[in-house]
């Protein structure tokens, strides 16, 4: 299947005027789809009603999926890539909307919020039941504890480690391995995962496979055959490491899903 590339412009925040304060877009996306970095004059709240997607922002990836959206400020130069079968929502506020932070911010997507947002697209609103809904929308967004976000690292030293979880996330090469294999010690890899992702290299590496797993389950594929395929002995094992970092399981996951063709790997960002 081949990819969609879509070239955006960057546009400043503010530097196109719209005749409303809300406005949205609603997309289910043929192929795999690759957005090139562009900013918008608006900010803007993306989410997957089906499927997965990945916002860049410099060496920060977000996945966007299973009920958590994100919010990417107004002039913010983003890049991003989505799956095919994936239903891709956005809804852009002009700059009179309070912001919610000057980089990007996962949003929980309650019930209630897409309520309101499926009410803002509704073919022939009033203009003051549009404004009632608008501020109802801007009441009820909140951040999201689920934020699914990956530091890429970008020390020559442990780019090795990268470009192999990128290549094969099920790969079990160990700490001390590494190291050596490196011509350092393990303290010294685990202090530069720590000073350029947050993270130590093991808690890296679970949330490396755990995006990974994410594209392979949008892809349609079983949890056991996703478990293996991330460096997982078992299913269960594979279960709690997903919960611990999304929130959720992975069967709670594809409830909300759909089956999406091809053969995902969104870590491919990472080559980027």
């Amino acid at each position: 299947m081949t990819t969609d590339r879509r070239d955006l412009p960057v546009y400043r925040a503010g530097e196109l005027t719209f005749p409303v304060r809300a406005f949205g877009r609603d997309e289910v996306l043929a192929r795999d789809t690759v957005w090139g970095e562009h900013s918008h004059p608006t900010h803007e709240l993306l989410w997957h009603d089906a499927g997965s997607g990945v916002v860049r922002v410099g060496r920060r990836l977000w996945t966007v999926v299973g009920g958590v959206a994100l919010w990417i400020p107004a002039g913010l130069v983003h890049s991003g890539r989505a799956r095919a079968g994936s239903r891709q929502r956005t809804v852009h506020f002009t700059l009179d909307t309070p912001v919610l932070g000057s980089g990007p911010v996962a949003v929980e997507l309650t019930p209630l919020l897409g309520l309101l947002i499926d009410r803002l697209g509704t073919e022939g609103i009033g203009e003051e039941s549009r404004q009632l809904t608008e501020r109802m929308v801007l009441d009820v967004i909140r951040p999201s504890g689920r934020e699914l976000v990956l530091e890429l690292p970008s020390s020559e030293l442990i780019s090795p480690i990268v470009r192999t979880v990128r290549d094969d996330p099920a790969d079990q090469t160990t700490l001390s391995v590494w190291a050596g294999r490196i011509g350092v010690s393990s303290k010294t890899v685990t202090r530069t995962f720590e000073a350029e992702t947050g993270l130590g290299f093991s808690r890296w590496m679970a949330m490396a496979r755990v995006k990974h797993a994410v594209a392979m389950l949008g892809a349609g594929q079983e949890v056991a055959e996703v478990a293996e395929q991330v460096g997982y002995r078992s299913a269960s094992a594979f279960i709690s490491a997903f919960r611990r970092v999304t929130g959720t399981t992975p069967g709670q996951f594809r409830g909300g899903d759909v089956t999406s063709a091809g053969n995902g790997n969104d870590m491919s960002v990472l080559s980027n």
